[in-house]
This record gives structure tokens, sequence and C-alpha cells, in this order.
């Protein structure tokens, strides 16, 4: 399904419907950040394009780049002088991505080589239907190139698993996968027959293999969204991490007051998994820039503009980890966070997370405030943490940064889990975020 959002009506059911609609029409970031533009425009927001003069009016916009997108509002009571309420996602997920010459044999078989994408939980990737997803550039019948989305749900592709019988210390020493050797997958027992990738691509797209030059694909589950258990209190999916978190500010959003007078603002970033440091991703100059052209377009001064975001406040949006229940001693044994126990406030003495006492108080008394749990996750100490682009935003704009997510288990696998309540509880703490009077933190 793809369409507005439907928030007023949404309960933790509707929501999680609505949850499994936004991820199975998001293979890729791509993808995602196309479903998003598409109901915010359904919404009233109106694209821009950031190349051309920037709108001074007041009003709801969406700018769109590649895998990265950000979304705001300055209708309404909204005054960029009283700073800016952000909330900030990523769009991208760990998986297989396409090589720029895939096309291999190797023993009678026909393989497309793949890249590894980010921390990916390789087994998980074993003996699942796969299709493909992604961009492709093009080039058109005037010379001049452009990006066009492709998506395959057709089962394409199957990285099969070594047979018990052939690794008979499996069991006992455990699975061991190379990158480079094992992850490869088949798409054809006919390597003589079949066509070349691009051959096939580009009959898929109805274009002459000639006007097909590049393409970003990459890997995407073909095992729809599912809620599960006997009581069907858990909730599976691809890209949970971090799509959940995409959707969430999506709906807060769009069911944020416009009687606010701060700034509301969805950041959705691409390539977190690898860093962030490209054109789309939380180290760039793509937010700080689109904060100051909103500032300036609304008539503050430059000065006003770096004094406005000392009143701002970010939330990076992200999974955390639940305590895993056959692993519990991997979990620090003071801080255990449970399936749909509330939304998680992510620490780390490192500065892995961007969470600080004055940020966390922020949102614990807005979590109070609408009725929602809490959680804390810390690490172990002999077991480091990831990072988000918390961290990253908070160094890149000086601004007060909290970590918050919804707890999982599975994380990085190519199929993850969650609970059903917390999804929507995270949506309305969020939209109370984006909310909050006037009155800084």
């Amino acid at each position: 399904m793809s369409g507005a959002v439907d928030r007023h009506a949404l309960t933790p059911n509707s929501h999680l419907d609505d949850l499994a609609a936004y991820i199975t029409a998001s293979p890729s970031p791509f993808h995602a950040v196309a479903e998003t533009s598409n109901r915010l425009v359904a919404e009233g927001f109106t694209l821009v394009d950031e190349a051309a003069p920037w709108p001074t009016q007041p009003g709801r916009y969406v700018l769109r780049r590649g895998g990265a997108l950000i979304a705001w509002s300055t209708s309404g009571a909204a005054d960029t002088r009283c700073g800016f309420r952000i909330i900030g996602a990523h769009t991208d997920s760990p998986n297989l991505r396409l090589r720029p010459r895939p096309d291999h044999q190797s023993a009678g078989m026909a393989q497309l080589g793949v890249e590894i994408y980010g921390g990916v939980l390789l087994n998980s990737w074993l003996d699942r239907d796969l299709g493909l997803s992604g961009r492709v550039g093009v080039r058109a019948a005037d010379g001049s190139t452009h990006d066009v989305l492709f998506r395959c749900d057709d089962p394409l592709l199957r990285v099969p698993q070594l047979a018990i019988h052939l690794d008979r210390s499996i069991n006992s020493e455990g699975l061991r996968l190379d990158p480079q050797r094992h992850l490869q997958p088949v798409w054809s027992s006919s390597p003589h027959t079949v066509p070349t990738f691009r051959t096939w691509l580009s009959e898929q797209l109805e274009l002459s293999p000639d006007s097909l030059l590049t393409w970003d694909l990459m890997a995407h589950d073909l095992t729809p969204p599912t809620r599960l258990g006997v009581d069907q209190s858990l909730f599976a999916s691809a890209r949970l991490d971090n799509l959940l978190s995409c959707h969430a500010g999506l709906v807060a959003l769009l069911d944020s007051s416009p009687d606010a007078s701060t700034v509301p603002v969805l950041c959705l970033f691409d390539h977190e998994e690898v860093g962030s440091q490209t054109a789309t991703g939380a180290a760039s100059q793509l937010l700080p820039t689109v904060l100051e052209r909103i500032s300036l377009a609304s008539g503050c001064s430059r000065d006003e503009w770096f004094a406005s975001l000392a009143s701002s406040i970010c939330i990076s949006a992200d999974g955390a980890h639940a305590t895993h229940p056959n692993w519990p001693e991997r979990h620090e044994p003071n801080h255990h966070v449970l399936l749909d126990g509330g939304p998680v406030l992510k620490w780390n003495a490192d500065a892995r997370y961007g969470t600080d006492a004055p940020g966390a108080a922020h949102i614990l008394a807005l979590a109070e405030q609408s009725q929602i749990p809490t959680q804390t996750f810390v690490s172990r100490n002999d077991i480091p943490c990831g990072s988000t682009i918390g961290p990253v935003t908070a160094a890149r704009l000086g601004i007060t940064t909290v970590d918050v997510g919804v707890a999982q288990l599975s994380m990085h696998s190519a199929r993850e889990v969650t609970g059903v309540v917390d999804p929507h509880r995270f949506a309305l703490l969020l939209a109370s975020f984006l909310s909050r009077p006037e009155g800084a933190l």
C-alpha cells in the first residue's frame, strides 16, 4: 500500500499494518525515499529542487537526494528563530549489493557477484529466495543521463548453504563463511543459455543494452512481514533496522501539531551502515545546508540561524538491542531491554551514541507526559556497541542529540524481529517531540 497515512485512526495494530506496507514498498533506500515522498506529497507537502531558488513562503516541503530525504514544515506557528525539532533515521540496511561486472560461472552454474554492504549477519542470507531492487543509470536518446527505480520481486537469486554431509563439524565448531567465496548467489543452472545480467536488466526495463550504463542494485528477502508467536505478539520483517524508525518519523511528522513554535524536521539519511561519509549520509553537508536555507528564506540573519541551533534538539531514531533470551550473558545485567517494554534510550560513555543527561531528561519528560514507558540500553564493558547517526549529527550541528529506538532481536539479519506495540508507541513519542512548544530543554 502506498499513499497517505490515516494517522489519526492508527492503533498499535493498524500502525503495524501500515509499517508492513511501508517496508514492503521499500526494498532499497531509493524506494524508501520514493515511498516516503509519495506519502508526504499526498498529504500536501511540496517537492523542493535543491538546485533551484529556495521557497520563501511558509509551507510544508520535502527534498530528495538519492537515498536521502529531508521534510519540514514552516506553516502554522512555526518560527525558525525558535529552533528545530529534528528526527533523524536512515534508509539503508546491511545486504548484498551487485558488482559492476557481476556475471561469472562456477561448477556449471551461473552466478552474480555481490559485495557485502555493512555489518551483514552473513548466515542469515543463506537459503533465502531473493529479489533485486535499487536504481539504474540510463542514457536518453539526447545523450543525457538519469536514474530509474528498479524492482524485481521474482525469486531470482539464492545463496545455497553447504550440506551438512560435506561439513560434519558445523554443529560443533560453528558455521564459518568467507564473504568472498561463500556469499555469491546462483541464478541459473544453465550458464551457456542464460543472458548476461546487463542483457536481462535491459529487457526488464525495455531499454537497449547500450543505454543501460550503471546500477546501484541490491538483493532483498522476498518473505513478507508478518506477525508471529502463539499470541501474535512478535513482528518479523526485513529491514526493521531502520525502516521502522523511518516510518515512525513519517507518521510523527504528519501528526505533529501546527501550533508548535519550533520547526519540525524529518531527515532520512543513506549509508549509515557504512559510516555516513557520503553525499547522502549524516556526515555530509546535506542537513546543515537545508536548515540554513530554511532559516535564511524565512528572514533570519545568519547570526539568528546560528542562535536557532542553540534551541534545537535531535532524536537519532534507530533500533535498539533487546536482551536475547538465549544469550542473556551478552547484555549488561542491570540494563535488560524487553520487546514491547517501551522505547529505548541508548547510552555509551565513549559517545558511540549521542545521548547525554539534558537531552535524555527532555525525552523522558515527554514520555512521562504521554504515558509511554521507556527503557535504557547500555553495553557491557567487554562488548563494544555499534553507533548511529546521533554522534555525527551532534558534532556536525553542535546540537543536543538523543539516541532512541525500538527494541529488536536479530539486528542486521536478513530478517529481524520486534514487538507489536512499541512501533506505535515510538511514533507517538516522536510526534510529541515534534510538537513540543517553545521552551527548549
